[in-house]
């Protein structure tokens, strides 16, 4: 074991030195202890490699936004020991780096395994929202309940030492790291990218798993073209803590028998035979996989054609549209658009253009700062429903309570008091409600 820099991870290896790698990516929340009863059946073919995620377990608190940049992490962490190419199972959040890797660097993976993983985690609301509950109450609210997002009821009652040390796991992580994290998945859509997965995936989740459950699993199937998919009844979202041998067996069966030729650097082609008939895996206690069928081969991966890109200054309404959301929200934002007509389509089309891709977008100030001099403006001018809004957005950004609490103290003495009086009125119903954990 060892503590890297801040630019790779933290990372455990087990197995022979001469075996080829296998890397084990967790979840959310957990650390690489999550796999403790995989490893002694893995080692026996591979060297396994397991990393924390940052601010996780023992790993230093040096917070990534995005999947791309966990996985440039990984990478950089696997290139201080040569490490070039590997197999890769990935839990939730681990499956999403699974997914980056396949898709950015496909020279690297081997196969891969996907378990309680989706091209898209839910919204990206649902995440800047866990992120504002953090912000404001730290960790502890999110402890508590991740025994019910993670195991099945009778796991959980039956095994309460499991129970407690997964709420101990989460309660012990950065917070600041943990937001990050959850940005990360905010931002994290591979929907229409799936079919350029070229490696063999198993694609793993837990029957019960009510946050990334049989139907993304499918989704995944459907999209990439050499996958196949295995359900196990009576698990939940950590399923390889709640059925540790059925994950071990179905991972044991699918990196023995998929695992990708090499990538030829020398000329620019990976030989993928066609994928023969695949019966359906023998059954076996706590198992109902499926079958993916049979997918033309590919012969060369070849970098995409450049598009040609029009001449003089790009149209700032799509970036606008992307701040906008990510600001505002998507509910938000959705309800605006669909309420547009022709009398204020235009109008709706001019702010999403000139204030969320000119102004909003503009590099001078980041988020924070916007959000304040917002605020600012809207309590000085009395638009009371616009700062309802904006406090919402605020506490997106990252401002907490008591920072958004000096701001209009501040325009108290500068707007005036009844000004003031009325925001703290809208503000502080809007944040008991974004900061008010949900039982």
């Amino acid at each position: 074991m060892s503590e890297t820099p801040p630019n790779t991870l933290q990372y455990r290896f087990d197995g022979p030195e001469d075996a080829p790698v296998l890397i084990l990516g967790p979840s959310l929340g957990t650390t690489w202890h999550m796999w403790d009863r995989q490893v002694p059946e893995l080692t026996q073919q591979w060297r396994v490699f397991r990393y924390d995620l940052p601010g996780h377990g023992g790993s230093p608190a040096h917070p990534a936004g995005s999947v791309t940049e966990l996985t440039a992490r990984l990478l950089a962490t696997l290139d201080s020991f040569g490490v070039q190419r590997f197999g890769y199972a990935g839990c939730a959040l681990g499956g999403a780096v699974g997914i980056e890797l396949a898709l950015r660097h496909p020279e690297r993976i081997a196969s891969l395994a996907l378990v309680a993983a989706s091209p898209r985690f839910g919204t990206a609301d649902e995440f800047r929202q866990r992120g504002v509950i953090v912000r404001t109450n730290g960790l502890d609210p999110i402890a508590r309940t991740s025994p019910e997002r993670w195991f099945t009821g009778g796991f959980a009652a039956a095994q309460p030492a499991i129970t407690e040390w997964a709420v101990q796991m989460v309660r012990t992580t950065d917070p600041g790291c943990y937001i990050a994290a959850c940005e990360a998945l905010a931002g994290f859509d591979v929907r229409h990218e799936l079919a350029r997965i070229g490696v063999p995936t198993l694609v793993l989740v837990g029957s019960d798993d009510q946050v990334t459950g049989p139907a993304e699993a499918r989704t995944l199937v459907a999209g990439i073209p050499d996958a196949r998919l295995a359900v196990v009844p009576g698990a939940s979202h950590l399923v390889p803590v709640e059925q540790p041998a059925a994950v071990t067996d179905l991972l044991v069966r699918h990196f023995s028998t998929a695992w990708q030729p090499a990538y030829d650097s020398t000329t620019g082609q990976m030989a993928i035979p066609a994928a023969p008939p695949k019966p359906v895996l023998p059954a076996a206690p706590q198992m109902v996989p499926q079958v993916a069928p049979q997918v033309t081969p590919i012969a060369e991966i070849a970098p995409p054609a450049a598009v040609p890109q029009p001449l003089g200054r790009p149209d700032p309404y799509d970036a606008g549209l992307k701040v906008r959301r990510e600001v505002l929200g998507d509910a938000h934002v959705d309800r605006a658009l669909a309420q547009a007509d022709e009398f204020s389509g235009d109008f709706q089309e001019f702010i999403t253009r000139y204030a969320w891709g000119e102004i909003w977008d503009r590099p001078g100030l980041d988020r924070r700062s916007r959000s304040c001099v917002t605020l600012t403006a809207l309590v000085a001018g009395g638009h009371l429903e616009e700062l309802g809004f904006h406090v919402r957005a605020a506490l997106r950004n990252g401002l907490t309570p008591d920072e958004i609490k000096e701001v209009l103290l501040q325009a108290a003495v500068y707007c005036g008091v009844p000004a003031a009086n009325s925001a703290f009125r809208v503000a502080q119903q809007i944040i008991r409600e974004e900061t008010t954990p949900e039982d």
